[in-house]
């Protein structure tokens, strides 16, 4: 049995879905679990939904039905008028407008998880109900009578024993009776059957979790891009194809900000010895690449770029140093709200940290520190990391940028950065050339 992924970008529109049946079609005798995200930039619409929704707007349903609509006119390019598909997926929308008809939940959180996850549900049901149209009978699965997590809205954490359970129980009897089993990414539910969502771009997770649960002998995931790149190819030239990777080092690249593969994906795979691997819907014939344990490992430079950073500089409101109970404090309330730590630097008196810029849990934590500390946000920042570095790719990066500050452990560097206003840039220029 093998366990296939397809993201957003693989089922964007009506020929997105073609092509994913053609490379089905190629499978059509294996023993298949097939997970999907949202369509296209659904999930982003679904927040603007969810924003709209909880601040009153009075564009909530607007922008739902835009929603609805992109559906439809993928719909109906895939399918005859009349087909009972359209009756399931506006049965699926029905719900996500129960949840716009009442008033906003206190807890953000789980608004948005019972809005969000519509794109995964209305997805997986439309893609199942194509490749079976297109001649490969396929069951649709609710991956929330399987992935069980606990009350963390946004980012459940996985109750394995009662997910393994589930999974055994649920998805290998559906497996057994042939043809593919399709389900979704990024969604669980909690023990009073609320739906959560394990984290942004959290399909790959779950393709892990269903993978690990059914002994799966290997896990695909089809991209937009050839295989893993020792770089982001939108924002470096000349990038590189890695054609085989060490569980460890897919580990250290996404802790680090990799985006090609979900952060929490490689572990349950590495823990049953699974190997993963990354391969182009585009060019579905094409090696991409493995991730497994019998590898060597050497590799170039590896770069990943985590935009939208902050930098919250703190210090006591007496001055005092900075002691281990506020430490305590800092790091747990950063904990509560789910605040992830990039990078860190204290002196006596201050303490730095690096963190993503998600406003509402930053402006909280910042509300909430008060009391105790002042607090200064600095926004529009990069974190740059680079694995197996050189000089020569350090000083290229930092071309164009102000390093805030920079920290090297055995073969990783990272930096803090901004770029350079271009008044700043032109001073630089006249000073090389005058010297």
């Amino acid at each position: 049995m093998k366990v296939f992924k397809f993201g957003g970008a693989s089922l964007r529109d009506a020929a997105g879905l073609r092509n994913v049946a053609s490379i089905l079609q190629h499978y059509k005798n294996e023993q298949l679990l097939i997970v999907v995200s949202a369509m296209g930039k659904t999930t982003n619409a679904m927040e603007e939904v969810v924003v709209a929704h909880a601040k009153q707007t009075g564009r909530a349903h607007e922008l739902y039905n835009a929603v609805k609509e992109h559906h439809y006119a993928i719909m109906r390019d895939l399918f005859d008028e009349g087909d009972e598909v359209f009756t399931t997926v506006s049965d699926t929308f029905v719900e996500g407008e129960w949840v716009l008809d009442d008033n906003p939940a206190e807890d953000y959180d789980y608004m948005y998880d019972q809005i969000v996850s519509m794109g995964e549900l209305v997805s997986s049901k439309i893609t199942a109900a194509y490749l079976t149209r297109a001649g490969l009978p396929t069951q649709w699965l609710d991956a929330r009578d399987v992935v069980a997590t606990d009350n963390t809205y946004r980012e459940g954490w996985v109750q394995w024993d009662k997910t393994k359970s589930n999974a055994l129980k649920v998805a290998k009897p559906m497996l057994e009776k042939g043809g593919f089993v399709l389900t979704q990414g990024f969604i669980g539910s909690t023990s009073e059957n609320f739906t959560t969502t394990l984290g942004r771009e959290g399909s790959d997770y779950s393709a892990s979790i269903f993978s690990y649960c059914l002994d799966a002998e290997g896990m695909f995931i089809w991209k937009d891009v050839p295989g893993v790149l020792n770089a982001d190819p939108r924002l470096f030239e000349n990038v590189i194809k890695l054609d085989r990777l060490s569980y460890r080092e897919a580990i250290e690249m996404t802790y680090y900000g990799a985006s090609v593969i979900h952060p929490k994906t490689i572990k349950p795979l590495q823990n049953k010895n699974i190997p993963l691997y990354v391969k182009s819907f585009l060019d579905p014939h094409a090696p991409g690449t493995e991730i497994s344990s019998d590898v060597e490992e050497t590799y170039p430079p590896i770069v990943m770029v985590e935009k939208n950073q902050a930098l919250l500089h703190i210090s006591t409101l007496d001055y005092s140093f900075v002691a281990e109970h506020h430490m305590a404090r800092l790091f747990g309330k950063a904990a509560d709200l789910r605040i992830f730590v990039n990078m860190m630097q204290n002196t006596a008196i201050s303490f730095t940290i690096c963190v993503p810029n998600i406003g509402d849990r930053i402006d909280k934590y910042i509300a909430e520190m008060s009391d105790e500390f002042k607090v200064k946000k600095e926004e529009g920042l990069e974190l740059l990391t680079i694995r197996h570095y050189t000089e020569d790719t350090i000083n290229n990066l930092k071309k164009g940028k102000i390093v805030l500050f920079e920290e090297r452990i055995r073969n990783t560097v990272q930096m803090v950065v901004k770029n350079v206003p271009t008044i700043e840039r032109r001073d630089a220029d006249l000073a090389g050339s005058k010297s």
